[in-house]
């Protein structure tokens, strides 16, 4: 009996160690960022890998705030409110969703460390940081209180309202200064759209007020027949552009900002957007390999060059020709990136003639916008993505016949990578 019993017992034992044996695991994607590209590429993960990848979106933020639009809080014709958006849809299709800032990576483990100190496996990575600002290249920057009273909102949340406030409080008559960096920065065409929207601020509720733009580069570098035409129409008196002044230094005290020539201008509400590279977390893995600032990546499957397993998105990556660092491209990236993965972990093909489309609408006022358009093909003699002559286009300006089409866009592609 005793005999029968350990045999018994035995041959259950062997049933019960051979199972996960026989059922594999199934693979698991961590993707860090929950922007246009992270949430993207969680929510087609899920989609194309038919139940069979599991997927972690890592995001400290515990909702989406989104960067386009952002402006128009500036302006006030739109509130914190209409720009942040649950991601109870991601959970909906399977997305597992953590509340945490992801610190390292550890390339050789496959694992992510958090700031929590949990240590999530993973059999691919997807980055999708956005960038950091570069303050060390901005002297002043580092004394006390310094980022508190300049700002740069060039992170859609809590910069935005705060220097909404700093533009409700500041006197009739008084300097708005915004400086813009060098290119490559996140969106091209938003400091100008920014110039717009605190112009029709302040021609609202503050018409002695200025908008004084000191831009680094030798022009306006998106759109720029458009915006000197609206500036020209709708803002002539409010907006002084000031083009190749690169801002070098801050005095936060006294709001004041210094150029590369030595000179100095005051500000009511000094607005310095500094230069910008990949996050830490990319940077400091070894991706960064274009020039120690952008990622390198190969534009079929959104690999790293540098270390293989990982992918990287959006706006931290050394860009083809033409792409703009823009939330709609971050999203095509998603895509792509999403549906190569999930070919890589469960045997299929990856897709050899990817293409994007990329569209940005710039709002001049509550009303009027206007758009550029592109369309990218991936080149295998060249191995990156190209602009296809003819396709995409611009407005011929600013209009309120195309707001309405702005607003279908945001609604309908953050149904896209959160629904």
């Amino acid at each position: 009996m005793k005999r029968r019993s350990f045999l018994l017992a035995a041959a259950a034992g062997t049933a019960l160690g051979a199972a996960p044996a026989a059922r594999a695991a199934r693979p698991h994607v961590v993707v860090v960022g929950g922007g246009y590209g992270g949430a993207t590429a969680a929510r087609y993960l899920r989609l194309l890998g038919a139940g069979a990848i599991d997927v972690t979106l890592v995001d400290d933020n515990p909702a989406f705030v989104s960067c386009p639009l952002s402006n128009l809080v500036l302006g006030g014709s739109k509130a914190m409110a209409d720009i942040t958006l649950a991601r109870d849809g991601l959970l909906r299709r399977g997305v597992r969703v953590v509340h945490d800032r992801a610190l390292a990576v550890d390339a050789p483990s496959r694992q992510v460390r958090l700031a929590g100190g949990q240590r999530l496996s993973y059999d691919r990575l997807i980055l999708s940081p956005g960038v950091d600002m570069q303050w060390q290249r901005m002297e002043g920057m580092d004394a006390p209180g310094a980022r508190e009273l300049v700002l740069h909102a060039w992170k859609a949340g809590a910069q935005t309202a705060a220097l909404r406030r700093q533009l409700e409080a500041m006197p009739d008559g008084g300097a708005y200064v915004l400086t813009i960096p060098l290119a490559p920065y996140r969106c091209p065409p938003a400091p100008y759209e920014r110039a717009c929207q605190v112009a029709w601020y302040f021609k609202q509720f503050k018409p002695r007020s200025k908008v004084l733009v000191f831009d680094a580069n030798a022009d306006i570098t998106s759109k720029a027949a458009l915006f000197r035409q609206a500036w020209a129409r709708s803002y002539a008196g409010y907006i002084e552009y000031n083009p190749q002044f690169e801002a070098v230094a801050v005095d936060a005290a006294n709001r004041t900002v210094q150029f590369e020539l030595g000179e100095t201008v005051r500000a009511d509400v000094l607005n310095v957007v500094p230069p910008m590279r990949a996050a830490a977390i990319a940077a400091d893995a070894g991706l960064a390999t274009a020039n120690g600032d952008w990622c390198e990546v190969d534009f079929l499957t959104f690999e790293s060059l540098a270390v293989p397993g990982i992918h990287v998105l959006g706006d931290a990556i050394q860009i083809a020709p033409a792409m703009p660092k823009s939330g709609h491209m971050a999203n095509q990236h998603g895509k792509t990136c999403a549906a190569a993965v999930a070919a890589l972990l469960t045997g299929g093909e990856v897709n050899q003639q990817p293409l994007y489309a990329n569209t940005c609408y710039s709002y001049t006022s509550d009303r009027e916008v206007m758009h550029v358009a592109s369309v990218h093909r991936y080149d295998a003699a060249a191995k990156t993505m190209m602009p296809v002559a003819g396709a995409g286009g611009l407005s011929a300006q600013a209009n309120a016949r195309e707001t309405p089409y702005a607003q279908a866009w945001a609604q309908a592609i953050w149904g896209d990578m959160l629904g």
